[in-house]
């Protein structure tokens, strides 16, 4: 465990004002509290807050961010109180300490709801103070560093924790350094044998080639000579989960891999940045597709550098990062660097982002939508790297990597994207889900009248984007289901005797509680109410109780006492629909739909119609329908559909296909349904999933009566 007077020297480097006094307080008192409690390896449990107060020194940090690491398990673990810690160390302290407290209280691998209204909590810790996650981020990776002494299970429960969350929010806060780490001591836990076959393969490729790294260094250092600039230049491999994740990625054998090495050179001013860079291009043959001027487009984390990736020694690809040391500080310290003092005073580092400001951007899209939606634009901008594009007019805008348009339009406003029609990127017309690239200028092409197709939900990759889409569909949902309810609503009261009036429906909301006439159709529309449930809201009388069950046998009206029937195969009529009985010697009564085509070939033979109707009440899903489904050819789709039938309550009775393409497959499923109401039901479920590109009901003349 680091002493008092260590950790004291460790602040005076960077800040010789430091209150020596005040941290020896801390200290102290911090361990007094812990006094007698162990750690899982059996240290001191006081070594822990002593390790992540260290970990913020190498960031700079104040005092106050230092002395919150020293007590920030107190208030949790220890009798301490905020009002305790507040009167010995001030209130700015407490509030730290207690916004970590809340953080370590919140389970963000638990189930995706209270997932989602975890990570609400973090950003809005984030808001308040962005010091309280800088402690807690140096407080997961000292309990990552000693994660050998937990119990496995727990290893990999923190560890998949830490890999989904607190390594990407760190390097979403420019913490480069902290995410590689996070990330490589996690793949230590959750695939060892991977992580242990890449070292074996460094290890080896260094056997036959010599290290490298030393040899392209000095390379870089006598062209700099030659040129005359004076620069720093550090090289290094790049981590094993690093690696791994670019195998995956690119499908790609480590013999294969290009710039497994990478070099940072540090220059004096922005000018002698792009001079090495010349310097580098004219040595060495640069990559095509791997540059990226962050000089002149920063990212929203205040990163500020030149990248580039060229053919160097032997033909081994190695990138390299070209920036000055103000834009280094903040690409190590990220966010952190507003905070980073230096002899004693805050650093005035003019590339280090207000805090403030950086947190409003990340939290901007996240006040609408519901918890899926929330926790999906989460993870969307915390893993994302930014490209950088052009309005007509110059102006600059910021979005994720692999956006596209119609990202770009959403990005301008809601209902530039809701209208989006098409796009043009430097100066050629694309289609919307062309991914655009740093530097490009894209112009978008509206429409009045156009809505947002549920397609676009799998081109667009922003939280933003998908966000507005959902709400324009969820609102065309609603259109569409008012239009049904209004039929099914006029059907339902015709069938009583009575007019479907506004004044009926708004008798009937204030009767289910429901806020007017209009949510009453939506509802309706979208089976959350039965036909049945309205008209009985408003006349209670006229709907016979006596009719809840239809007798499956005798579901028609209009037999006689010794006639059987059957439902014809070619349009398979349902409850609810007008229908008509034709009979056939030996066949008893066939009964078709009134629109069948197959009753026109018994136009000149009145004497086989018979004059039918359906039993009033509530029919048994016994009444198969055929339905034309075309689906996306991609794993558990097919899954899914069968999942959607089931949750209508309908069952899926036999299914077959009929085409099958690389992309789509098309088939046949019969279900076995109640009425019409309940086919409304199962088409408008199965036509709002994403991955169905067509579904509608499949009538067959070929299964007509007598052919």
């Amino acid at each position: 465990m680091i002493d008092v007077e260590d950790l004291i020297a460790l602040i005076r480097n960077y800040n010789p004002r430091t209150n020596g006094d005040l941290i020896r307080a801390a200290y102290d008192y911090g361990r007094l509290m812990h006094e007698g409690q162990m750690r899982q390896s059996g240290e001191p449990y006081f070594s822990h807050p002593v390790a992540v107060a260290a970990i913020l020194t190498e960031m700079r940090l104040d005092d106050a961010t230092i002395i919150t690491a020293l007590l920030h398990d107190t208030i949790e673990d220890t009798r301490a109180s905020w009002k305790e810690i507040a009167s010995r160390f001030g209130d700015e302290v407490a509030d730290l300490v207690d916004g970590v407290t809340k953080l370590t209280n919140l389970q963000l691998s638990s189930t995706e709801t209270k997932q989602a209204e975890n990570f609400r909590k973090l950003f809005m810790a984030m808001s308040r103070d962005l010091r309280v996650i800088l402690v807690k981020l140096a407080d997961r990776l000292h309990n990552m560093r000693t994660i050998k002494s937990m119990r496995p299970d727990k290893q990999v429960q923190k560890a998949r924790e830490t890999m989904d969350i607190f390594a990407p929010l760190a390097g979403r806060m420019g913490m480069q350094w902290m995410r590689e780490e996070l990330e490589d001591l996690s793949f230590k836990v959750l695939n060892p044998e991977a992580r242990n076959s890449i070292i074996r393969r460094f290890l080896t490729l260094q056997r036959e080639s010599g290290d490298v790294i030393p040899k392209i260094s000095s390379d870089i250092r006598s062209e700099l000579e030659k040129a005359d600039v004076e620069a720093d230049v550090f090289g290094r491999a790049k981590k094993p989960y690093s690696i791994w994740r670019k195998m995956q990625e690119k499908s790609l054998a480590f013999s294969r891999l290009s710039d497994i090495y990478g070099f940072r050179i540090i220059t004096r001013t922005e000018a002698d940045c792009y001079r090495v860079l010349g310097v580098i291009h004219t040595r060495w043959r640069a990559v095509p597709g791997r540059f990226k001027d962050y000089i002149s487009q920063p990212k929203s984390n205040g990163y500020r550098s030149i990248h580039t990736t060229v053919s160097g020694r032997d033909g081994k690809r190695v990138e390299v990062q070209i920036r000055t040391r103000q834009m280094h500080e903040v690409a190590e310290a990220g966010v952190a660097a507003h905070w980073s003092y230096r002899d004693g005073v805050r650093a005035k580092n003019p590339f280090a982002v207000d805090p403030g400001r950086w947190i409003e951007t990340l939290t901007k899209s996240f006040d609408e939508g519901d918890h899926d939606e929330f926790l999906e634009n989460v993870k969307l901008e915390m893993y994302t790297d930014q490209v950088f594009c052009f309005t007509p007019k110059g102006d600059v805008v910021q979005l994720p990597k692999g956006a596209t348009p119609l990202d770009y339009a959403y990005a301008i406003h809601t209902r530039i994207g809701n209208s989006c029609v098409g796009a043009k990127v430097d100066g050629i017309r694309v289609p919307l889900w062309t991914r655009l690239r740093n530097g490009q200028s894209v112009e978008i092409i509206t429409a009045a009248g156009q809505r947002p197709q549920a397609t676009w939900l799998d081109i667009v990759v922003t939280g933003r984007a998908k966000a507005a889409i959902r709400r324009s569909l969820r609102e065309e949902d609603r259109e569409r289901f008012v239009k049904l309810g209004q039929e099914l609503a006029r059907v339902a009261f015709e069938h009583v005797g009575r007019k479907c009036t506004d004044k009926a429906l708004r008798t009937a909301a204030r009767t289910l509680g429901l806020p007017d006439e209009v949510e009453v159709l939506a509802r309706l529309g979208s089976a959350e109410l039965t036909a049945r449930e309205v008209v009985e809201a408003i006349y209670p009388e006229l709907v016979s109780t006596q009719a809840d069950e239809v007798d499956a046998r005798r579901p028609v009206v209009g037999l006689g006492p010794d006639q059987t029937f059957r439902r014809a195969s070619c349009c398979q009529p349902l409850p609810g629909e007008r229908i008509v009985g034709i009979t056939y010697r030996g066949q008893g009564v066939i009964v078709h739909a009134i629109d069948c085509p197959a009753l026109a070939e018994f136009e000149e033979q009145p004497d086989r119609w018979i004059d039918l109707h359906w039993h009033s009440g509530r029919h048994g899903a016994v009444h198969t329908v055929s339905l034309n489904l075309t689906i996306a050819n991609d794993a558990g789709v097919l899954g899914r559909i069968c999942t959607l039938i089931g949750q209508q309550r309908a069952n899926i009775s036999d299914m077959h296909f009929v085409d099958r393409k690389p992309d789509f497959y098309r088939l046949i499923v019969e279900v076995d349904l109640r009425d019409v109401e309940h086919l409304h039901m199962v088409l408008t479920a199965l036509e709002a999933e994403s991955d169905v590109a067509q579904v509608e009901r499949h009538r067959d003349l070929a299964r007509r009566p007598g052919n």
